[in-house]
């Protein structure tokens, strides 16, 4: 995200465009059992046991197709400067875990399969990290104090109960925030044993004065080994889904200022201009992240949201803003070409019919530029620019832009940030809910990442509840990662609910008299295997 940015030369550039936003912005694949069995209630009216019939062709309940949709939905819950989460630092452990859940009571209730979590903003960690210092933002403290409890685990673990995928959200390079609420370029407010404080030769202070802050210098060999290690560790010691990154690698550009990386230039540069050394150390670290991620688990998925303009004119976009490609050295469409990434969101944070960068223009590039690569195209949404003056004080902007996104076979949104999806301003959330996040959505089968469709579960019985949700029981479970349940009407059996294996399996929405219900499973890539037989409830 282009996150609380002050405004320096290049905010001037994206003013002149019209650009400039305000935004700050263990393996679980095997399963002792794929369904929990239901609890009972004593509202409970009835119990129905089916017989034990054999699997049946994928897609297809009985003799009716099933459908759902299949599109990735989430948004990201920014830490840094407390933005989103948590409201404040220092909380005692129990307001944080309420605050968190009640996040994710949100995305459940948006009808969201993900969720992006800014687990590291500033060479920091939400997790006891052998690299990094606990983040202040949860602290509220600069010396490493440890909180006393696992969040990481717990994010996961609670995000996972509710079937949403947890990508851990990183900045690489960042090493602090600006004082006061960071410690600035100010060595004296590091921990003692801070990597930068141990290895000066990987220190740069940009930009100078008290917006400065510390960073990795990204032309160090060993430091990039080193921030890819500090953001591995939190993938090997934790179940995540994702490996994500924003569009910070080297800083937006500061009005006077260069990024004073003269020695590794010199030391590394071989011969290279410096602009194509340093779009080269970039791509070193989305290769070698890409690679290392799928030797040590292979099924975590891998993105980046980048800036929304790779270049203007030429073989770039219709556009006259900032490009990535030469102000933060991010040569983001080779990292679609090269295959380095499972997705991509860009950031297009622009109406339809803005002149500098329109979305209806944009949209087209980067549909383009996936094409064919096996990369998914996700496209992050503007949700906290609702309510600005202008195009976005029409709450169905983004209704429109989702609108073109089907269009153009996007496969999924990522919202910043959720404080805007809880205030829905305009009433800008609500009106896109309504009309795009309906129903559950299934995540996007994910081909690059390896494929095991587990096979096909049996549903037993069902049991309603005063509420009048059904619960299936189910016996000779195929495994898998998540179930799917279809339910019949129509001509067609719609997707009505979804979960992780183990939860139990409720249609929340059940019809008063007999439903015709089918249910699959599905792997970590979303692979989904052949749906059981179809077993009808009593009224």
């Amino acid at each position: 995200m282009t996150l609380l940015r002050r405004p320096p030369v290049w905010a001037a550039l994206l003013l002149a465009a019209g650009l400039f936003t305000v935004a700050v912005l263990g393996l679980g694949l095997a399963r002792a059992a794929f369904f929990a069995p239901p609890e009972t209630s004593a509202a409970a009216d009835r119990i129905v046991v089916a017989e034990t019939p054999g699997p049946v062709e994928a897609g297809v309940c009985g003799t009716v197709p099933v459908k759902a949709a299949r599109e990735l939905r989430g948004m990201w819950l920014t830490t840094v400067y407390n933005i989103d989460w948590p409201s404040k630092p220092g909380l005692p452990e129990a307001k944080v875990k309420s605050e968190y859940l009640k996040w994710l009571d949100l995305a459940v209730a948006q009808r969201h399969n993900a969720i992006f979590v800014h687990v590291r903003p500033s060479g920091d960690a939400f997790w006891k990290s052998d690299y990094a210092p606990w983040s202040n933002w949860l602290t509220g403290k600069f010396d490493d104090t440890d909180p006393g409890w696992d969040p990481m685990q717990f994010m996961v673990d609670e995000a996972h109960a509710r079937n949403l995928e947890f990508h851990a959200w990183f900045n690489p390079y960042r090493g602090t925030q600006p004082a006061p609420s960071g410690t600035g370029t100010d060595l004296t407010k590091l921990v003692k044993n801070h990597p930068l404080l141990v290895h000066p030769e990987w220190r740069i202070a940009y930009p100078t004065g008290k917006a400065g802050r510390l960073y990795f210098d990204p032309g160090v060999p060993e430091a990039r080994k080193f921030v890819e290690d500090a953001m591995l560790e939190a993938v090997e010691k934790y179940d995540v889904d994702g490996v994500h990154f924003d569009d910070f690698f080297y800083p937006y550009p500061e009005e006077g200022e260069d990024f004073p990386d003269d020695a590794s230039f010199k030391k590394y540069g071989k011969g290279k201009s410096r602009a194509d050394w340093r779009r080269e150390n970039v791509n070193t670290l989305v290769r070698e992240m890409q690679q290392r991620i799928a030797e040590l688990k292979p099924w975590v998925k891998y993105g980046i949201s980048p800036f929304g303009i790779w270049r203007n004119g030429g073989e770039g976009s219709d556009t006259a803003g900032l490009e990535s490609y030469s102000a933060i050295y991010a040569d983001t469409r080779k990292w679609v070409r090269e295959g380095w990434l499972d997705y991509i969101v860009p950031q297009l944070y622009w109406t339809i019919g803005f002149g500098k960068a329109d979305y209806a223009k944009t949209l087209p590039w980067w549909t383009e530029t996936v094409k064919g690569t096996g990369v998914q195209l996700w496209i992050g949404m503007a949700d906290y620019r609702v309510g600005e003056k202008g195009d976005w004080s029409d709450p169905g902007q983004l209704d429109r832009q989702m609108v073109l996104n089907d269009k153009f076979g996007v496969q999924g949104q990522v919202h910043f940030s959720a404080k805007q999806l809880r205030q829905d301003r305009l009433g800008s959330v609500t009106r896109y809910v309504a009309k795009h996040y309906a129903a559950p959505a299934l995540p996007p089968r994910m081909a690059r990442l390896p494929a095991t469709p587990p096979a096909a579960p049996q549903i037993t019985g069902a049991q309603r509840a005063a509420s009048g949700a059904v619960t299936l029981t189910t016996a000779a479970p195929g495994g898998g990662a998540s179930w799917a349940l279809y339910r019949s009407g129509d001509g067609a059996a719609a997707l009505v609910a979804t979960g992780r294996a183990g939860t139990p399996v409720v249609d929340p929405s059940a019809p008063a008299g007999p439903a015709t219900y089918c249910l699959s499973g599905l792997d970590r890539s979303g692979n989904e295997g052949s749906l059981s037989s179809p077993f009808t409830s009593a009224g």
